[in-house]
């Protein structure tokens, strides 16, 4: 089992483990996954699903350790939607059990890396010691200066857009904004990875071709990268071919071809 604690920012090491054919100055700096197939991984081996989310969290381990140590800026994955809820319960039941043992096991690794972890979502709907737990992970690696990792927990795109809209409409009503200068900054700046570049690419696993309510706006010029793989399978390997899409796409923003910099927002 992939242990946080190997995780590294260094950069130094970045320079002999990111693979050869990739290019370092064309790495994303976010990333976003939509982590899918953990029941489908689990049936196709007789296993319960719950052996499935099992695994799913060693994958994830994995692939953070690999943006880490690959110069990736931010890492944002789906871990549980508003829709999920509808989920039978003892599923649902086993994955806020699982959240709260892997994030209790994992802080402190976490913490030595240096690694900034935040939930994002409406957290206030999660188990009370959950809650908890999150606002102590949140506070205790709110300074740090590694990767940003970032856990979408009971989120969803439309909510997070209709939140953003009700406060920006408060905020003209109460006079404290001037309704004119609503803009894409401002309003890009009440959402919840308002301290994060948008991401530069969505990973989603399971051969789905779907954006399943995850970062509508943010996802808005993300490069898209589909894998047949399900999420207990992606390796080192798959990130590696992900990158290797990435960088092989000319990224236009709507205007003219960009080359180079994986990071040209303009």
């Amino acid at each position: 089992m992939t242990n946080f604690s190997s995780i590294t920012s260094d950069k130094k090491y970045l320079a002999s483990s990111l693979p050869e054919e990739l290019d370092p100055l064309r790495i994303p700096e976010h990333i976003a996954v939509i982590m899918d197939g953990n029941g489908r991984w689990a049936k196709a081996r007789g296993l319960t699903r719950a052996r499935g989310h099992i695994a799913g969290v060693d994958a994830l381990k994995t692939t953070l350790r690999l943006c880490s140590d690959w110069g990736v800026g931010a890492l944002t994955v789906y871990a549980f939607s508003t829709e999920n809820w509808s989920r039978p319960g003892e599923e649902v039941s086993f994955l806020m059990t699982l959240f709260q043992r892997v994030l209790k096991r994992e802080l402190e690794a976490l913490q030595m890396q240096k690694v900034r972890i935040k939930f994002l979502g409406d957290l206030d709907q999660l188990p009370s010691k959950l809650q908890d737990l999150i606002n102590d992970a949140t506070k205790l690696t709110a300074n740090n200066t590694g990767i940003h990792f970032n856990v979408c927990t009971n989120y969803g795109g439309r909510r997070e857009l209709v939140k953003v809209a009700k406060r920006l409409a408060e905020r003209s009503i109460s006079g404290d904004l001037d309704p004119s200068l609503i803009d894409e900054n401002v309003f890009s700046a009440e959402l919840l990875t308002a301290n994060d570049v948008d991401p530069d690419l969505l990973i989603r696993t399971s051969g789905e071709r779907r954006l399943s309510n995850f970062l509508l706006w943010q996802l808005a010029y993300a490069e898209i990268h589909v894998t047949e793989t399900l999420w207990p399978d992606f390796d080192k390997d798959s990130l590696f071919q992900a990158l290797l899409d990435y960088q092989s796409r000319r990224r236009r923003f709507g205007g003219l071809e960009q080359i180079g910099s994986a990071n040209a927002n303009t």
